[in-house]
């Protein structure tokens, strides 16, 4: 897979995994943790059995996916392994199918999983091992229910491993009720953020958001757009502020069910929907190529928060831009996240209507000349040819044509 040597939550992590001993992990995303337990996880997977001995659960559907996916990579020359993800929104049948023919690793989003456990199609047996994947986000989420609910199924019996970015209290109690003298690894994450995006703040009043937002999309002429906000009420209402003004626009947020979920992301992907806001845990593992500009409405909480947004944008080696609105006492957070990042954001001032409004003329006597050097143009020319020859030049004519064309967008 291209790994030529381990990553410090790895080297930490693996071995004392291995020894069978509960742990915890303390770790940023993107510091290589989905390896770190998926390795010892594929090694202490019982092959010989159809009921699953691990057992990682997940906050969001996405990441279920995306850790499963890693997992299948991992495990690609090691046969007899069975990887399935449980989440809501899939038919339920599918996976009943799939666990009836037997599975040896089971991700899940804690609902899902507590579904199945009713259902009593989902067995514990022979479980060995249960990984908590972003275990704060998940209690965030108000899984802690769900949670005790399926470690208590395996009596405390078998090996309990956490990753979690925080440790707080309401962790710090599952750990003391659910785990046996766990081993702590923190790794100080290095918050960096990927290396060809620009990165602006935008100093705007929160009634001209909307506004600033239009502009630097018509300005720029992009093509995909993604805008995230920290809450579903504004990805809503911003959605609909867009819609209003022509822009092909939707919302991606936890209130929606996972079918819409995927229409969205998929009209998105298709170039269907020019602009998509979305919150963080709706945005997890997002993965679309050639997404021109990723923009901050609100200032994230956390400068993780900040890095995944903004990760977005800029992949495959492509260049990226992401603008972050701010103002008045919100500045600290930038400053916070400049501190975190290691990386100082540029000021990029709200471009005004006449520097739209030229930006637009360049866009489209660009496109002229595109046209003009493709050629093709006889028919067209043969239909003008009596008006030039009229009381008007030539020149006059473009210049009505291009005015046509700039006020009819």
């Amino acid at each position: 897979m291209g790994f030529e040597a381990p990553t410090s939550i790895q080297a930490h992590s693996i071995p004392i995994i291995n020894s069978g001993k509960d742990m915890v992990g303390q770790a940023q995303t993107g510091t290589g943790k989905t390896a770190a337990f998926g390795i010892p996880a594929l090694q202490i997977a019982d092959k010989n059995s159809k009921i699953p001995s691990v057992i990682i659960l997940c906050p969001t559907r996405e990441l279920a996916i995306q850790v499963t996916g890693e997992l299948i990579k991992l495990s690609k020359y090691d046969r007899g392994i069975s990887v399935l993800p449980v989440y809501g929104g899939q038919p339920i049948s599918r996976q009943l199918k799939a666990l009836k023919q037997g599975v040896q690793i089971v991700v899940g989003t804690p609902g899902r999983v507590i579904d199945h456990l009713k259902r009593g199609t989902l067995k514990l047996d022979n479980l060995k091992m249960v990984i908590l994947d972003e275990a704060d986000e998940m209690l965030n989420m108000g899984f802690r229910e769900d949670l005790e609910k399926i470690l208590s199924y395996s009596k405390g019996k078998c090996q309990t491993v956490m990753f979690s970015a925080t440790v707080p209290r309401a962790i710090q109690n599952i750990m003391n009720k659910w785990m046996h003298n766990p081993e702590m690894v923190k790794i100080e994450g290095k918050t960096e953020t990927a290396a060809g995006i620009d990165q602006y703040f935008m100093e705007v009043r929160d009634s001209m958001r909307t506004e600033a937002i239009t502009r630097v999309v018509d300005m720029a002429n992009f093509k995909l757009t993604l805008i995230f906000c920290n809450t579903k009420r504004k990805c809503d209402e911003l959605v609909q502020d867009l819609q209003a003004r022509g822009y092909s626009s939707d919302a991606l947020h936890g209130d929606m069910n996972q079918t819409v979920r995927d229409k969205v992301m998929g009209k998105f992907r298709r170039g269907q929907i020019d602009i998509l806001v979305a919150t963080d845990v709706a945005a997890r593992g997002l993965d679309v190529e050639n997404v021109d500009v990723v923009f901050n409405y609100d200032v994230p909480n956390d400068p993780e928060y900040y890095v995944h947004r903004i990760g977005r944008t800029g992949r495959a080696g492509r260049s990226g831009l992401a603008i972050t609105f701010t103002s008045g006492r919100k500045k600290k957070g930038i400053r916070f996240i400049e501190k975190m990042i290691r990386t100082q954001l540029k000021p990029l001032p709200m471009p005004s209507t006449r520097e739209v409004q030229m930006s637009k003329i360049d866009n489209h006597v660009n496109e002229i000349v595109e046209t003009l050097q493709a050629g093709g143009l006889r028919e067209y020319i043969d239909q003008l040819e009596p008006i030039a020859e009229g009381d008007f030049t030539p020149i006059e004519i473009a210049a009505a044509l291009l005015k046509m064309k700039i006020e009819k967008k």
